[in-house]
């Protein structure tokens, strides 16, 4: 393993308060780390069965959002807008990232395609790939940076990300890495665009329920089921303590407070910064 890391272009990091070094593997920058231990071991050990479904998407381009519709979506039959999980439990705990062993049959990752366990690839498990305007996903990513570890203007890394420079790799790589696999897998990878979530949610939430194989009857439509359970992960989990206190590999020394949830319209925030 340590032959591997000496192979692999290096980039110097502090964009954690930490003098990292990051590695470019696959096309994407990863800490030796975490390659060691939560990539290898997703890859090992990851074996989706083909009623599992997969969230994916770069950081900043609607994924929070899209776990907590899917979530919602498929235990609809278990809880309802009042007793759902979501509204007490840190989103990431009720769906997974599958770099973390998950075993739930709904999990979500930032991984490029091509990073993807070959278990994945090779099975016939659906993928949801979320996407936004580039320049929305960079304004995001500086708020997330700016707000969860206190950093000035700056040190926000805006002329590296536009290199293509991040821990997700260039962003239209990673778009073009699942549209690909689209091709090749039709009917097993669904686009969601996320400024069509915001126009549509009603609509683009039936039709998310019909990918993944929990599709709304016309008796829950009628009764409000779906526009409920837009409006609990649009609006309701915003403000939540359990998505604001949150944090993202708290084992780390660079672990990181992050809220969740930062609502936008096209262009333009909506005062959730």
């Amino acid at each position: 393993m340590e032959d591997l890391f000496t192979t692999l272009p290096q980039h110097s990091c502090n964009l954690l308060k930490c003098e990292l070094t990051c590695y470019k593997y696959t096309n994407f920058c990863t800490f030796q780390k975490w390659f060691e231990g939560d990539l290898i071991l997703a890859q090992q050990s990851f074996k989706p069965e083909p009623t599992d479904v997969l969230l994916c998407g770069c950081p900043g381009s609607g994924t929070a959002w899209l776990k907590a519709l899917a979530f919602a979506i498929v235990t609809r039959q278990k809880f309802d807008k009042t007793t759902s999980p979501l509204l007490t439990t840190w989103l990431h705990d009720c769906v997974p990232f599958l770099e973390r062993n998950a075993s739930l049959s709904l999990v979500a990752t930032h991984l490029p395609y091509a990073s993807l366990p070959r278990s994945v690839i090779g099975s016939n498990c659906k993928i949801v790939y979320i996407y936004r305007n580039i320049k929305d996903v960079m304004i995001s990513h500086y708020h997330f940076m700016r707000e969860s570890l206190k950093l000035p203007l700056e040190a926000v890394p805006f002329e590296e990300f536009c290199k293509g420079v991040s821990f997700n790799g260039p962003y239209w790589d990673h778009i073009m890495g699942y549209w690909k696999a689209s091709l090749e897998r039709p009917g097993e990878i669904m686009f969601l665009k996320y400024e069509d979530l915001i126009r549509d949610p009603t609509n683009n939430a039936k039709r998310l329920a019909e990918f993944v194989g929990y599709p709304f009857s016309a008796e829950e439509a009628k009764a409000g089921v779906v526009d409920n359970i837009v409006k609990m992960c649009s609006e309701k989990l915003c403000n939540l303590e359990v998505n604001i206190s949150g944090k993202c590999r708290p084992e780390e020394p660079c672990g990181i407070k992050k809220r969740l949830f930062h609502f936008w319209t096209i262009g333009r925030t909506i005062s959730r910064l």
